[in-house]
C-alpha cells in the first residue's frame, strides 16, 4: 500500500472520527438557534459563522458530516450484498436465472443513475420526518445502487467458475453449495471489496444531489446536501465565502475515495 494511499485513509478515519465527535467539538448541536447572531461571520465563538435562522454552520457540517460518511457505506454494503446475491445466482446457476438477472440489470443500466434515482425519489412521499427521510434516501441508494456490481460480479463468476480448483473440486465429487461457500466466494472477496469502495463516493454524491434538490436528508437534520443547498443564490457565496466549507469537505474526501480505490483489476 503506497504512502498516498495509507494517508487519504487516515485522513478519512479522522474526518469520520471528528463527525462522530460531533457533539463534543460543537456542543452548541445542529438544531441549537442563536437568534442574537444570524448569519454571523466566523468567529471564536462560531468557527464557521451561522445560517440564516442562526444555527452553528461548524456543527451542522460536524453533524453533516456524520450522516453522509454513514449512510453512503450503509447503503453501499446493501447494493453490494444485493448485487452479490444477483450476479452469484447468475454466474454461478447460469440458465434461465442468468437470463432473468441478467435483463433486470440492463433495464436499471439502460436508465441514467440520476435520472433513476430522481424519478423514484419523486415517486415517494416528501413532507415526511427527518429519521423516516434517512430510511428513504439509505433503501433508495442501496436498492437501486445493485445492478453494476451483480454485472461485475457475474462475470467474475463466469470466469471462476471454469478455473482449475473449481474443476478439481467438482471432479471430487464436491456439492455445489460447498463450492459455492469454501471455493467460489472467497474468491471473490477483492472483486466485492473493490465494488464496495467504489460505490461509497457515488453514493455520496447522489445523496448530496438529493439533499441540493430538496429530496434528501429533511431538515432540521443536516447533511451536504441540504447544506450545499443554501448556496444557490450566488450573492450568497460572494458575501460568505466560508459557508463553502461542505464543498471543500466533499471535494476533499472524494480526492480520498479517489486515491483508496484500488486501480488494477480486482478479478485477477
Amino acid at each position: 500500500m503506497s504512502g498516498l494511499r495509507r494517508s487519504a485513509m487516515a485522513l478519512l478515519a479522522c474526518l469520520y472520527l471528528a463527525a462522530l465527535a460531533a457533539g463534543w467539538l460543537a456542543p452548541a448541536g445542529y438544531a441549537g438557534q442563536f437568534r442574537e447572531s444570524p448569519s454571523a461571520p466566523p468567529s471564536r465563538k462560531f468557527l464557521l459563522g451561522t445560517d440564516e435562522l442562526g444555527r452553528d454552520s461548524f456543527a451542522r457540517l460536524l453533524y453533516g458530516s456524520r450522516i453522509s460518511l454513514t449512510l453512503a457505506p450503509a447503503a453501499a454494503g446493501l447494493g453490494i450484498l444485493i448485487g452479490a446475491i444477483a450476479g452469484v445466482a447468475a454466474g454461478y446457476l447460469g440458465g434461465w436465472l442468468d437470463i432473468c438477472l441478467s435483463r433486470l440489470a440492463d433495464l436499471f443500466l439502460s436508465v441514467p443513475w440520476l435520472f433513476l434515482l430522481l424519478s423514484v425519489r419523486a415517486t415517494l412521499p416528501l413532507n415526511v420526518n427527518p429519521l423516516e427521510s434517512i430510511a428513504i434516501t439509505f433503501l433508495l441508494l442501496g436498492l437501486l445502487g445493485w445492478a453494476v456490481p451483480a454485472r461485475i460480479v457475474r462475470a467474475a463468476a463466469r470466469q471462476l467458475k471454469g478455473e482449475d480448483f473449481m474443476l478439481q473440486a467438482r471432479a471430487r465429487g464436491c456439492s455445489p453449495l460447498r463450492m459455492l461457500t469454501l471455493h467460489l466466494l472467497p474468491s471473490m472477496r477483492p472483486v466485492l471489496a473493490a465494488q464496495f469502495w467504489t460505490s461509497i463516493p457515488l453514493f455520496i454524491l447522489s445523496e448530496t444531489n438529493l439533499g441540493f434538490l430538496g429530496l434528501g436528508i429533511a431538515e432540521p437534520l443536516p447533511s451536504w446536501g441540504n447544506l450545499l443547498a443554501g448556496l444557490q443564490k450566488i450573492d450568497v457565496v460572494a458575501s460568505s465565502p466560508w459557508r463553502l466549507a461542505p464543498l471543500v469537505l466533499l471535494l476533499l474526501v472524494m480526492a480520498c475515495f479517489h486515491l483508496i480505490v484500488p486501480l488494477e483489476d480486482p478479478s485477477r
